[in-house]
Formats: C-alpha cells, sequence, structure tokens
C-alpha cells in the first residue's frame, strides 16, 4: 500500500498557537492556589523556575525536531537513537498521555460549562460526561476536516484566552492589590518554593505537542526551534504575572482553600460577579483549545508508528480531499471518548503526567545518543551547553520521580507492560501468535487468580479509574483468571 504523507500547511503563528493553547488548560486555574499555599508569594519564583527547568528539556526538542522534522515528535528521535522496541514504547507512551490529557481538558471543560450554563439549561447538571462526549467528537470533526482549520482553531482559541487574562489582569491592577501583598515573600523557606517549583512542572507541558506535528509545519528547521523557545517564554511572561496579580488581590491562605483560585480573586476585582464569569468562560477557552491540540497529536502518534510499521498499515491512512490521517484521528477519539463517558478523571491525570515525563526524559537521553551515534547529522539548531543542558533536563525529572504517587508509578509499569506485549504481538507470526496467547492466557489467569488472594488480604490495592468493593473485585478477577486459564489450555491443545 503506498504511503502517503501529510500537507505542510502550518505556519509560526499557528505552531506556536498550538503549543500555547494546549499549555495553558485547565490547571493554572486550579494549581496555583495549592501552590500558593504551599509557598507564599514566592511561588512567583517557583513559576519562572519552573519555566527555566521545562526549558532545558524544550531544548532537546528544538535540536532533534529541526534535525529530523517528521511527524510523531519523542517516538522518532527515540527510534532513531535507540532502535524500534524504545521507540514503540515511547510513542505508545506518547500516545497515552495525550489520550489522557485530552480527557482531563474535555471533562474539566464540561464541568466549567455546566457550571456558567446549567442556571439556564438543567439537563447540563447530571449529564457533564454526556456534554464532554460531545466536546471530543466536535474536535474530532474539526481534526478530521484539515489540518489548516486545526492550526486556525488554534490560533482563535488562544488569542482570545490570551486576552481574557489580559482583562483579568488589568482589572486587577486596575483595583489595586493588598498592603503588604508579597510581605513576607517567602514565609515558609527555601525547600517550600522549590515543592511549589516541582508541583507547578505540569503547566507547562504542551510544547512537545509542536513537535509531535512538525511533519505539518512549513520550514520545520526555522519554525519548530523557534515556536517552542516562544511559546515557553509566552508561558513564564503570562504565569508570573497572573500569580503576581492573583497573590496581589488575594491572600496565599485563602488561595490554598478556593477551588477554582483565580476566580475567587476575579470576584475581588471592580469586575465582582462578572469577574468569576470571566474566568469561568478563560477556563472553558483554555481547556477547549488544549483538546483541540490534544486531539491532534495523539492522532499524529498513531500515525506515525502506523508508517514505520509498528502499527496495522490502515492508521496512516490520508484522507482524499482534506489530507489529514482520519483514520488515526478516528481510533484515538474512539478511546478518548470511552474514557471520557467512564468520567475516570483522576486515572486520567495519574497516565498524562506520567507519560509525559517518560517522553521528556528520553528525549533527552536521545539527543545525547544522536551525537555520538550520528556527528555528521544536519542541525540547524544545536542545544547550548552541551551536554550540561540536557543531564541537567534529566536530572530534574528524576527529581520529580521523588515527588510523583506511587498509583502513578504503577500505573506507568502497567502502561509500559501493555505497550511491550502490543509490540510482540505485531512482529509475531499468525502460528506463533496463537502459541504466544495461549501462554500469555494462562500467565495473564494466574496472575489474576493470585492478584484476587492478595486483595483478599489487604496486601494489594490496584490503582483503579473507578471505585470497585473489595469482595466484588476479589470475585470478579477469581473469575476472570479461572476463564483465562480455561482459554489459555483449549488455545494450546488445539494449535498442538
Amino acid at each position: 500500500m503506498r504511503r502517503e504523507r501529510l500537507k505542510r500547511e502550518l505556519g509560526l503563528l499557528q505552531v506556536t498557537m498550538l503549543g500555547v493553547g494546549a499549555s495553558i488548560g485547565v490547571g493554572v486555574f486550579v494549581l496555583l492556589g495549592q501552590a500558593a499555599a504551599m509557598a507564599g508569594p514566592s511561588v512567583i519564583v517557583g513559576l519562572i523556575l519552573s519555566g527555566v527547568v521545562n526549558l532545558l528539556s524544550i531544548l532537546s526538542f528544538c535540536e532533534l525536531g529541526a534535525a529530523l522534522p517528521e511527524v510523531g515528535g519523542e517516538h522518532v528521535y527515540v527510534s532513531r537513537a535507540f532502535g524500534g522496541l524504545l521507540g514503540f514504547i515511547t510513542g505508545w507512551f506518547e500516545w497515552m498521555s495525550e489520550m489522557f490529557y485530552a480527557v482531563l481538558m474535555a471533562i474539566g471543560a464540561a464541568v466549567m460549562i455546566s457550571s456558567v450554563l446549567s442556571p439556564y439549561i438543567p439537563f447540563l447538571t447530571g449529564h457533564v460526561n454526556l456534554l464532554a462526549a460531545l466536546l471530543v467528537m466536535l474536535f474530532t470533526f474539526v481534526n478530521i476536516k484539515g489540518t489548516k482549520e486545526t492550526g486556525k482553531t488554534a490560533v482563535v482559541l488562544a488569542v482570545m484566552l490570551l486576552s481574557t487574562l489580559a482583562i483579568y489582569i488589568a482589572s486587577g491592577w486596575i483595583t489595586g492589590f493588598r498592603p503588604n501583598a508579597f510581605d513576607p515573600f517567602m514565609p515558609h523557606g527555601l525547600f517550600a518554593t522549590m515543592q511549589a517549583t516541582v508541583f507547578l512542572f505540569v503547566v507547562y507541558l504542551g510544547a512537545e505537542d509542536i513537535v509531535i506535528a512538525q511533519g505539518e509545519v512549513r520550514e520545520p528547521e526555522k519554525n519548530i526551534p523557534r515556536a517552542i523557545i516562544i511559546n515557553t517564554m509566552i508561558l513564564i511572561f503570562v504565569y508570573t504575572i497572573i500569580a503576581y496579580t492573583t497573590i496581589g488581590l488575594v491572600p496565599c491562605e485563602e488561595l490554598g482553600t478556593a477551588s477554582m483560585p483565580l476566580a475567587l480573586a476575579a470576584q475581588r476585582t471592580f469586575l465582582g460577579q462578572a469577574g468569576w464569569l470571566l474566568i469561568a468562560i478563560a477556563g472553558i477557552v483554555a481547556a477547549l483549545s488544549s483538546l483541540n491540540t490534544a486531539v491532534m497529536a495523539q492522532s499524529r502518534a498513531i500515525y506515525s508508528m502506523s508508517w514505520e510499521g509498528y502499527l496495522p498499515r490502515f492508521l496512516s491512512k490520508i484522507h482524499g480531499r482534506h489530507k489529514t490521517p482520519y483514520m488515526a484521528v478516528l481510533l484515538s477519539s474512539f478511546f478518548t471518548l470511552l474514557l471520557t463517558v467512564s468520567g475516570a478523571l483522576d486515572f486520567a491525570a495519574y497516565a498524562s503526567s506520567f507519560g509525559f515525563l517518560v517522553g521528556y526524559f528520553l528525549t533527552n537521553l536521545s539527543l545525547i545518543r544522536l551525537r555520538k551515534k550520528e556527528p555528521y547529522l544536519e542541525r540547524p539548531f544545536k542545544v547550548p551547553f552541551y551536554p550540561l543542558t540536557p543531564l541537567v533536563g534529566m536530572g530534574t525529572i528524576v527529581l520529580l520521580i521523588f515527588f510523583i504517587q506511587p498509583p502513578v508509578l504503577v500505573l506507568g509499569a502497567e502502561l509500559g507492560l501493555l505497550a511491550l506485549l502490543v509490540y510482540y504481538i505485531l512482529l509475531m507470526g499468525h502460528q506463533r501468535l496463537r502459541i504466544a496467547t495461549s501462554g500469555i492466557s494462562l500467565g495473564a489467569g494466574l496472575t489474576s487468580v493470585f492478584s484476587a488472594f492478595l486483595v483478599n488480604l489487604d496486601i494489594l490495592q490496584p490503582a483503579l479509574p473507578v471505585f470497585i468493593p473489595e469482595e466484588l473485585l476479589t470475585y470478579g478477577l477469581t473469575v476472570f483468571g479461572m476463564v483465562l486459564i480455561f482459554l489459555g489450555i483449549v488455545n494450546f491443545v488445539k494449535t498442538s
């Protein structure tokens, strides 16, 4: 089957706004309050430091994105540096993180839309997940229709978001700040400020979506590094001014107890209740902008792996008229819809964060590997202060691991094992696949029965997207395990 290439339709402005739209999600609207309570006014320093730390890893994306301007992002870099297996696992985590991030944004946008419109449309109150699913379908259509439309949508949403935040900032400055709002500046010490730095790292995630779409960017060797650096600088500036304004209006302790700290601060301006509505609109626009980019990014990760033969070829089909990978968009959106309807918000947050960190670490590692493996590769942009910059970037990611909750690490291991399973299944022939399936069924069945035993003894507490009573979970694992063991034996006998 002839493999078709994507059309390069994104300019510097569009691809930069894709990154801005992906980064300024609902996180900054809710995480800032907790970070302010943690560190006090010095959270402003934490935001700047977090942006600088993010930039250390983002510079690796700049060099590799300019040198290897192909669709797929981290997957392409790691495959080139370390080969197929690690490249596939990276692409898998890339897809998973973007898919779960899309779920987060869809549900977040639906919750805020419901809070604004439910007084007028009561039906929305109990149907947030349905609304979230409709939003996913809307942006699936946008992404199938064309990359140019996706880019235009990203520009419109990002401009709306930045304009709304500018109104909020201006209203705060016109209203005036509290006396001694920033005194003491570091009430809880330097350690608390560093904790806030790590905590806020997630609000800068999104710039890697620029390189995922680089196969559709005009003059990628120039526009990719420029877009990534401009995107990061915009985020550092915007986040710093937002934090300064918010702390100037509301005490840090009070922000820490607010579910929507920016909305609380907006109410303290001369805008009053209109300020709350303004921030709600900004949060909705932020979530929709991130959802738009996440739907695009996850489909490109699937397209890239299909293009290289790691996933079925039909997933790299290009739409005849719109020139978009419509099959990859449909598949990724299907799984996004399933998770969105389930309402598994915490589960999505865990998976998304871990996947992004895996991609950042392996991209830095790939930069070092390719500098040695392919010293003559043309590099229009080079990371400054090599190898210190990628090494420090990797070190900061390792540091973040110490602040990750254990369920996240368990989930990451589970996703990694699933990626290995899919990789080897796709490389097997029919006969070997049946034999392997028998072994997998037997192994999974025994594991399931053993897990039921551990759950019954309160030794194992699995990370699940929804709560399941212990007795029901034990019974379900036991029955599931017995069924798998039976099917494994039957399949093995037939194969023999």
